[in-house]
């Protein structure tokens, strides 16, 4: 497997989804531009297959595997999102697959994973260490283990969200300046990132992430990975990791030296919850707390988007429902 990843293989990627994955719609709200004075381009990856963007990626890898290989089964870690896209996407290719999840993840990512029909196997994400539980099955079994980010087919997967973005936009007559996910690993933001950085050089992306989990941040201000203090605490499950990728971050930390990289942003999980209202509300869209994290940042100003033009992505769908019915709006 490569350690990087070219744009023509974010373009491959995009072909191999044709029939399986959803190209997701870039959509307006009248609410939403009120709110930030600007142009908002949204793309709702809450309702790519599965619930959120991770299919992508997981399709994607599962598919570049080669066939003698690939029967032997799937092994992924992941807090659902991940865990879901690559479930779905080994019984598309009728293959097993066993998912490394957190006790902890929401009861719905667990029971999802579960019935794409994985064989679903949970830690402790504070005391243990769900790669080395993975690797261990794969050594196991002789199965191949999918990594959430750092894997360069997963990355080119997600990246596939950033060449939609700029032909939708495109097809608007609209070129967003500004364009905000949230970021975990940095598969995402790595693929989109890499895909803008050709198809709308004259964009910025943003990585946004929740307070206490800014690893991204202090690593793009350092110029190498940090790690995070803590395993757990945020709302926004799906973006708890412990540090950047360095596929990832090699890419995002190359645009940032080139000065093709916005500044990083950080949201509290009281932004994320009121931003998971506010997509519900308005724009009439489940979103997840760390799917919600890019339109957070949005709403909270923490980037100044008046008179301008701004896509932002909203990852993922798989909301708790005890958490929707918690919000006061």
């Amino acid at each position: 497997m490569s350690d990087t990843v070219r744009l023509e293989e974010i373009v491959e990627a995009r072909e191999g989804l044709v029939g399986h994955g959803v190209e997701t719609p870039l959509l307006r709200s009248a609410a939403l531009d009120a709110v930030t004075g600007g142009t908002i381009l949204i793309k709702p990856e809450c309702l790519q297959r599965t619930g959120s963007f991770k299919f992508r990626g997981a399709y994607t890898a599962v598919r570049r595997i080669p066939e003698e290989r690939r029967a032997r089964g799937i092994v992924a870690c992941s807090s659902g999102n991940h865990a879901q896209g690559v479930a779905a996407a080994a019984r598309i290719f009728g293959v097993p697959a066993t998912i490394v999840m957190p006790a902890d993840a929401p009861e719905v990512k667990l029971r999802r994973t579960a019935e794409y029909g994985a064989k679903v196997v949970t830690y402790d994400r504070v005391s243990e260490d769900r790669v080395a539980i993975a690797r261990a099955i794969c050594d196991e079994s002789g199965a191949s283990f999918i990594h959430p980010f750092e894997n360069a087919d997963v990355i080119s997967g997600q990246g596939t969200v950033g060449l939609e973005i700029a032909d939708q936009a495109k097809a608007l007559g609209l070129e967003p300046v500004s364009v905000l996910a949230c970021t975990g690993g940095g598969g995402l933001s790595a693929g989109i990132a890499l895909a803008l950085s050709h198809a709308l050089p004259e964009s910025r992306f943003h990585t946004v992430e929740p307070e206490g989990f800014d690893d991204y941040k202090r690593s793009l201000e350092a110029g190498v990975p940090v790690s995070n203090e803590k395993l757990s605490g945020s709302i926004c499950d799906a973006v708890m990791t412990e540090r950047p990728g360095d596929i990832g971050f090699g890419i995002l930390n190359g645009l940032r030296r080139d000065g093709r990289l916005g500044e990083p942003l950080v949201v509290s999980d009281a932004e994320a919850l009121a931003a998971v209202g506010f997509a519900f509300q308005e724009l009439k869209l489940v979103v997840e707390p760390g799917g919600a994290i890019g339109l957070a940042a949005l709403l909270s100003g923490k980037l100044d988007v008046r008179g301008k033009c701004a896509a932002v992505v909203l990852s993922g769908g798989n909301l708790d429902l005890r958490v929707l019915t918690g919000l006061t709006f």
